[in-house]
């Protein structure tokens, strides 16, 4: 047996760590495996490379992927589905593990449906806003960095009695924004899924800067602020903006200022938070979806993707995953502002 490997979309803290799992466990079964390098692309063009034990074993506290990433999507490129297939055939693999997000996963679960590609999916965005899994690997690094960042302002806004504003990443969901923002008692969070009501937040914050002259700010990146003007960007394969110009968080730190006549200071986290080292949960999340996802293709089960659900790793079917984001729910939102004093 050889399956092969690929890693697409954006890279976050646990895709070594799945890579590694998938190729331990491809090992104990006796098979070989090979990973495409830069996601989709690697199979378009055929670029692979083998992967050993040694390529893996000291990976365990290493970020990104070593076959590396990229958003191309077969079916935006000229004849890419009929390369990925013809690549399949002419290297004799027998399963490949896609590890990714809503786009990444959507392909592959295209794939498997128009041309029975025998793919099986491992769950990965530091948004967390993949659905049919409780947690994606990447978010909980993600948020803890965020957190760090988070708390170094708040002794930097004490110190200059300042309103202090975090940009974080996140483009249609608010995970990262709101559990920043609870995890740090932070003041207010502005996330995609709720309307942004400026003087309700102008009225909060300023309540809150006449008891402790400062306060804490975490904005999303991809919140639509009322009678802000967005230029026309450049979009990726799968149609999505490149937020790339977008600083969302200086257009919320202005309007504060201006406002409150308050001295407020904008930081935006941005791609650090999709580096470094994972932390404990998102090591153990990446290795046993990975391990998982060749699990499943040793029991013929493509179409499947790795699924964190409780405490246990199982297997569901792709179309469950793809095409419905998870969003903050109201309930999340709700308790945010319950704890917003």
């Amino acid at each position: 047996m050889k399956i092969g490997v690929l890693t697409g979309g954006g890279d976050v803290p646990g895709l070594n760590q799945a890579i590694r799992g998938c190729v331990l466990q491809a090992l104990e079964y006796g098979w070989d495996v090979i990973g495409f390098i830069d996601g989709w692309k690697g199979l378009i063009e055929n670029l692979a490379t083998p992967l050993s034990l040694t390529d893996v074993e000291d990976l365990m506290d290493k970020g990104g992927t070593i076959i590396g990433t990229s958003r191309t999507n077969p079916y935006k490129v000229d004849n890419g589905v009929e390369k990925v297939l013809e690549n399949i055939k002419r290297l004799n693999i027998d399963g490949i593990v896609a590890m990714g997000g809503d786009d990444t996963l959507g392909v592959a679960n295209r794939l498997y449906k128009e041309h029975k590609v025998k793919v099986v999916g491992v769950p990965k965005t530091m948004d967390n806003d993949l659905s049919a899994t409780d947690y994606t690997f990447g978010f909980d690094s993600s948020v803890t960095l965020a957190v760090n960042a988070a708390e170094v302002l708040k002794d930097s806004g004490k110190s200059h009695h300042r309103i202090m504003v975090l940009e974080v990443m996140g483009r249609h969901a608010g995970w990262v924004a709101l559990f920043t923002a609870l995890a740090s008692g932070a003041d207010w969070v502005l996330v995609p899924e709720e309307k942004v009501n400026l003087d309700k937040i102008y009225t909060h914050l300023r309540k809150v800067y006449q008891r402790k002259k400062t306060a804490l700010v975490i904005v999303s990146e991809g919140i639509e602020i009322p009678g802000m003007k967005v230029e026309k960007e450049e979009l990726d394969q799968f149609g999505h903006m490149i937020l790339k110009k977008r600083a969302v968080g200086d257009m919320v730190g202005e309007l504060i200022e201006k406002n409150l006549n308050v001295s407020t200071r904008v930081s935006v986290i941005g791609h650090m938070q999709r580096g470094g080292s994972p932390t404990v949960f998102d090591r153990m999340l990446g290795l046993r979806t990975g391990v998982k996802a060749v699990q499943l293709i040793k029991e013929n089960k493509f179409g499947y993707m790795a699924a964190l659900k409780g405490m246990e790793i199982i297997g569901i079917e792709l179309e469950q995953a793809v095409g419905k984001l998870k969003t903050v729910p109201q309930q999340w939102i709700q308790l945010a502002m319950t704890l917003f004093k």
